[in-house]
Formats: structure tokens, sequence, C-alpha cells
């Protein structure tokens, strides 16, 4: 017959973050310090050599790098010495680097830039708040309209 672990009493109201419940707590602090690290050591690189390398992990003593192509891994296999000095000065016992080739990850999209509201948009919106008998619906058609662009300063009409 199986014994159930002793369920500990929550001190606290409400859900916990997940980061800090057992594993997750522990793989949450991992990854805060591999990110540290990353950004520590990154920062000793050429600048375009940083954006083409990515930090890893650290596991034992070895520093594991990913890098976008083969010709990148080489540049940075010649920065080992330097590399490894400034893991020892951040308090990481690195005893050798390790670089992978590997596509590195999409970076993060850019959120859209939104377009402008034309004139022709603000004078519909204010021609359905005219219709609109809910007064707090009809200020955020009439706040919406507001943001329009004038009608004289259109950068694509001609003189």
């Amino acid at each position: 017959m199986q014994r159930d672990a002793p369920v500990t009493p929550r001190t606290g109201h409400g859900p916990q973050s997940i980061t800090a419940v057992g594993p997750v707590a522990a793989l949450a602090k991992k990854a805060g310090k591999l990110e540290a690290l990353d950004r520590a050591l990154r920062q000793t690189l050429s600048p375009p050599l940083r954006e083409q390398v990515r930090f890893a992990n650290f596991r034992d003593d070895r520093l594991v790098f990913l890098a976008s192509s083969p010709a990148w891994a080489s540049r940075l296999r010649l920065q080992q010495a330097q590399i490894l000095a400034a893991a020892r000065a951040i308090g990481a016992n690195a005893g050798s680097v390790t670089v992978k080739v590997a596509p590195l990850p999409p970076p993060d999209p850019q959120p859209e830039q939104s377009k402008p509201l034309s004139a022709a948009a603000a004078l519909h919106l204010k021609a359905a708040a005219k219709s609109i008998s809910d007064p707090e619906l009809k200020a955020l058609f009439l706040e919406l309209a507001s943001v329009a662009e004038p009608a004289d300063s259109n950068p694509r009409r001609t003189p």
C-alpha cells in the first residue's frame, strides 16, 4: 500500500506563483542564472559576434555556446581564453568552451506600427457616435475619432 505524502499547509491566501513550487522553482532559478551568465559573457564579445552566438548551458566545468554558422563558431573559439577569464571573474568555475553550430532562434517579432486613422474614418466614427445612446460608448467613439490625422495633413496628397 502506498502512503500519501503529508500535505503541508499553505500560509498565504490565493494562488502561488509557479516559480515558487518545488522543481519548477529550481528550474526557474537555474534559468535565471544562465540568463545572467549569457548577458555577462556575451558583453565581452565584439558586437558582430555577439549577435551571432548564444550561450546555451553551463554543465560541469564547460560553457556551451551556439553559433549560427561554422565561421562564427571559429571566431568564438578564438576568443575562448577571454570568455573563460570573464566567466571566472563572475564566479563561474569554467575550464573549457564548447561551441555547437545550430540556427539561432528567430528574434522576437516587432510589434506592427499602427496605421494612422484617416479623416474619413474619423467622420464615420463621429456619425456613429451621434446615433449611440450609451454615453460611455459614445465617448469612446468620439475619443477614437479625435486620434485621426487632420484632412489637411495627409502626406500623400500633392499640392
